[in-house]
């Protein structure tokens, strides 16, 4: 199996896995930083067999002083993982409304917490649905399942660690956000502008574009081109490590699974008014 059919699978493919004696675990994390909840999303029709996890709430912690989405407490994501049925071993599959950024955080929720295998369904419910696949809105009762939350399984940066990478001659820290915010000349969500000084920026449609992914050939090529080698140490960040977990994903695509993520992400970063700030179009403003 390809390193792509390890982390990504079609519609067409999991539909046939879906009949088969033990299919997968279906994990529906749809989900909107503004808007309608995904839950409604889900009620109103999802994949045959999907339970619906909410990534605010079971994926990760209540937001503060780590970000808006910091890391989840392994208890209670534990907890969640076991009443929606994901048991030690078993492959799950998980997917949201077609960008993949939700469902890259799940994947890496799962991963970091050491669980193995998950896969992105590609291209997320549109694709489902564009495949002419059935849906539902039944609501499954899954029986309990037996995993283990180890937390470690995946790098993360914390502030300390990012802010040392970013500064690193031979590493690379990048920004994924839209380049206006990271210039500092504006910023919707959080409450200072600009970025980790030393971060590069590359934003999210650089190398995903509506949640379907390029070849592992291109991605390499447009890592590469924002200095990402095959031995430099290389993390990323968003706002508060959503998108920035989908980048992961597409590291891990390239080539490189030890890409690490700032789960904190700007949000955490600028929580500390200590930490320093910097604007402008280049690394360090």
């Amino acid at each position: 199996m390809s390193v792509t059919e390890e982390l990504l699978i079609e519609a067409d493919r999991l539909a046939v896995e879906l009949g088969h004696a033990d299919p997968p675990t279906l994990l529906d994390v749809r989900w909107r930083l503004a808007g309608p909840p995904g839950r409604d999303d889900y009620a109103a029709g999802h994949l045959p067999g999907a339970v619906f996890v909410d990534l605010d709430t079971a994926l990760c912690g209540p937001p503060g002083p780590a970000g808006r989405h910091p890391l989840p407490d392994p208890g209670a994501l534990r907890a969640a993982l076991r009443a929606a049925g994901v048991r030690a071993g078993r492959p799950v599959v998980v997917y949201d409304g077609g960008d993949g950024m939700a469902a890259a955080r799940a994947w890496w929720t799962l991963r970091w917490a050491g669980h193995r295998p998950v896969r992105l369904l590609h291209g997320g419910f549109p694709a489902w649905q564009e495949a002419g696949l059935p849906t539902s809105t039944a609501v499954p009762t899954p029986a309990p399942g037996d995993v283990e939350v180890r937390p470690g399984a995946l790098p993360v940066l914390d502030a300390a660690a990012a802010a040392r990478l970013a500064a690193a001659d031979d590493g690379v820290l990048l920004d994924v956000r839209a380049a206006p915010r990271y210039r500092g000349e504006t910023e919707p969500i959080d409450p200072v502008a600009g970025h980790v000084p030393g971060a590069v920026n590359l934003p999210a449609p650089g190398y995903v574009a509506e949640g379907r992914f390029p070849a592992a050939d291109a991605l390499r090529a447009r890592f590469a081109a924002v200095g990402v080698g095959d031995d430099r140490p290389v993390g990323a960040y968003c706002g508060s490590g959503v998108t920035a977990a989908q980048a992961v994903f597409a590291l891990h695509l390239a080539g490189r699974p030890d890409a690490a993520l700032y789960v904190g992400s700007w949000s955490e970063w600028v929580a500390d008014p200590a930490r320093p700030v910097a604007t402008g179009p280049t690394p360090g403003g």
